[in-house]
């Protein structure tokens, strides 16, 4: 047996290379667990945006018309004195629907969507959502997108 001959303090040389090998891994075992103990205190939360938003005043909106809001992805449909807000986003892969005729159309992948939001046609599996319609304070359209309601819910002024 080659076995090296002790230093001065009784340590070889493959015990001093086995004892920095288990220093380091102990070493790296304690910061992954202070890292993993760090990320565990941090909350996974998601900030977003409030999904409330004013959409003008009620006469903005020409008796009969079904206005398109590009920022938020919504239609307003006005009928006389009552009001509702359609989501614009197609149900299969989230495509902007487009305004076709008495209904709704995606140009992504083909489906068709009734008046009432209902599919008629195309991969799409649910219908279209309709959002919450309120007025403010400041007699403004108040829609929230975190609100789906019924399509027979309407905000009657």
């Amino acid at each position: 047996m080659n076995r090296s001959p002790p230093n001065a303090n009784g340590v070889s040389r493959r015990g001093f290379f086995q004892l920095s090998i288990g220093w380091l891994a102990a070493s790296f075992a304690a910061a992954a667990t202070a890292v993993a103990t760090v990320r565990f205190l941090v909350p996974n939360v998601v900030f977003e945006p409030d999904q409330r938003f004013k959409a003008g005043a009620p006469d903005d909106y020409p008796d009969g018309s079904v206005t398109f809001l590009e920022d938020e992805r919504v239609f307003v449909v006005r009928r006389g004195n009552s009001f509702r807000c359609v989501s614009a986003v197609c149900t299969h892969l989230g495509c902007t629907v487009n305004r076709a005729g008495q209904g709704y159309h995606c140009p992504c992948h083909g489906s068709a969507f009734s008046e009432e939001g209902r599919v008629e046609s195309g991969p799409a599996p649910r219908p279209l959502a309709w959002f919450l319609v309120t007025l403010s304070k400041d007699n403004r359209l108040l829609v929230d997108k975190g609100q789906i309601v019924g399509a027979d819910k309407y905000l009657v002024l």
